[in-house]
């Protein structure tokens, strides 16, 4: 049998509803091998960012290293990237490796705490989101990426193509949770506009739904699914995440990553 492996370059969440923890129980639950870097460690629970202490550079070097020389990704994401010689630091080692990249923008944390300054956006446009197979920001990291108001579909949609056409990812997934009326999600990928739709969950436990998110669609590219699969199949898993609340912590808690478990999921 073929063993498929992933790797997320990111932040940690110590109470594991986020950040690599997240990822790295995503993977699990979609039957791939899980592999992390940390790039920085974070005080952090469901109601919000207490302290961070960024990994030095020639570290999170070093663990990038030692994963690539001996058990080579399937996909790579990244999340929480939080200063320009990171995402620099990055960039030789990802174009170096032919697999797809998912990029997480990973901006603020759902408690709002704000976890990259704008001289570290304007270095994800520039450095990461080009090299990006997809890019999956919710509407305020898209909003900061394209520097413009995303308040309709039409807003995400053009927000999507903007990301692809003159940031220059592969592909873009725009998410609609913060919207209130739906939680309809965007993907424009192959110059093709595709929207996710979903039954909304009345839950303020949202906890890390990017970072699962994302991390599925990682799992389902190292598959070797299409974009269009994996983004679809990271749609109903998130959703049935969302859905099948552990209703854990006093603030915004965790998503469930075993809730597929209890529906079933395609795709597998």
């Amino acid at each position: 049998m073929a063993i498929h492996t992933a790797l997320t370059i990111a932040g940690t969440d110590p109470t594991g509803g986020a950040g690599v923890q997240a990822d790295l129980k995503t993977f699990q639950e979609r039957e791939v091998f899980g592999m992390s870097v940390i790039t920085s460690v974070l005080a952090q629970n469901t109601t919000g960012v207490q302290m961070i202490n960024h990994m030095p550079l020639d570290l999170i070097q070093a663990q990038l290293d030692s994963v690539l020389t001996d058990i080579p990704p399937s996909a790579v994401k990244t999340g929480m990237i939080a200063t320009p010689e990171m995402m620099e630091a990055l960039v030789d080692r990802l174009q170096a490796i032919d697999v797809p990249y998912i990029c997480d923008p990973v901006m603020i944390a759902k408690s709002g705490d704000p976890l990259m300054d704008e001289h570290s956006r304007k270095s994800l446009r520039e450095t990461l989101v080009p090299l990006a197979t997809i890019v999956t920001p919710n509407i305020p990291e898209a909003s900061d990426l394209i520097e413009m108001k995303i308040e309709t579909v039409a807003d995400m949609e053009k927000a999507a193509k903007l990301i692809v056409n003159e940031l220059g990812a592969k592909a873009a997934v725009i998410k609609g949770g913060y919207r209130t009326d739906h939680s309809t999600d965007v993907l424009f990928s192959n110059q093709t506009m595709t929207h996710l739709h979903a039954d909304r969950t009345n839950t303020k436990h949202l906890h890390g739904t990017g970072c699962t998110f994302s991390a599925a669609i990682t799992a389902e590219l190292a598959k070797g699914k299409s974009i269009e699969e994996a983004v679809s199949i990271g749609k109903a898993f998130i959703t049935d995440a969302i859905s099948y609340t552990l209703n854990l912590g006093s603030g915004n808690g965790p998503t469930n990553h075993w809730g597929f478990r209890l529906k079933g999921l395609p795709g597998k």
